[in-house]
């Protein structure tokens, strides 16, 4: 008899997707009779019903909608920023340790400091908006994109650079035709997810400033009202549709653009 055992298989896409549906049901119903059922006063938790409807409502209103473009374009923008910027700089520090070595305590002393502690320092340097948003969100997407690029270089193949410095080429095309594209996998994951703590950020950014547009102030302006429970509930479940709809998508495209990692990981193990 073999001794050999086969590996159990995960779940296909369609039952994943089974099993997130049934969750997300769940949460609803619960909430539903929590807030039907007079347990919990309706002012604070309105039946899910209620709130859906309202979160369907909002897709209507060009005010809200403007809110949400306000803060989609702050998204964007700093992460797009932030790719720019920890990109070239993961893999100069990821492929010379001398420029590491230099900057390394800087990097440590910076990375815990929270964006959200920096909010009143930028509010009252930059001001509002888009200016005070886009370098907060650069500043907390830098970091698992620049450690992930770093990380990836450190798998990338020692045999597959050797034998590209054996035919002549020079470090910059070595980083460019083998490191690179081996570290592409993990500056992905770094990308994914910046793309999640960069729309935290943004809406986390606008409800506690007071001031300026975009969905987290809406959310905000929402629960100074009375009855604005329902609200603020509508625009935090937007906000957690698009963190999932982007997840997703970045997801297909990582999946997509790099099945040959994939392969790669599977033949491992």
């Amino acid at each position: 008899m073999s001794d050999k055992t086969t590996p159990p298989r995960g779940l296909s896409r369609p039952g994943k997707w089974a099993r997130g549906a049934a969750g997300v049901a769940v949460l609803f119903l619960a909430s539903e009779a929590l807030g039907r059922a007079g347990i919990v006063d309706r002012s604070f938790l309105p039946p899910a019903s209620s709130v859906t409807a309202r979160a369907v409502e909002l897709f209507g209103d060009s005010d809200f909608l403007s809110n949400v473009r306000v803060t989609l374009t702050a998204w964007a923008l700093g992460l797009a920023i932030a790719v720019a910027i920890a990109v070239p700089l993961g893999l100069l520090l990821g492929s010379v340790p001398a420029v590491n070595t230099a900057v390394r305590a800087i990097v440590e002393f910076l990375r815990p400091i929270p964006s959200v502690a920096l909010i009143p320092l930028a509010g009252l340097i930059l001001g509002s908006g888009l200016n005070m948003e886009v370098p907060l969100i650069v500043y907390a997407c830098c970091w698992p994109i620049l450690f992930n690029t770093m990380y990836g270089l450190h798998d990338v193949d020692p045999l597959a650079k050797e034998t590209l410095r054996s035919f002549g080429f020079n470090r910059m095309q070595v980083l460019i035709r083998v490191s690179l594209r081996s570290a592409a996998p993990f500056i992905a994951t770094g990308v994914r997810l910046s793309a999640s703590v960069a729309l935290i950020l943004a809406v986390g950014t606008e409800i506690l400033s007071g001031f300026g547009d975009g969905l987290g102030m809406f959310i905000a302006q929402a629960g100074t009202v009375p009855e604005g429970t329902r609200d603020v509930l509508a625009g935090t479940v937007w906000a957690g549709c698009i963190g999932l709809i982007i997840d997703t998508v970045l997801v297909q495209a990582e999946n997509r653009a790099f099945r040959w990692h994939l392969a790669q990981r599977s033949g491992a193990s």
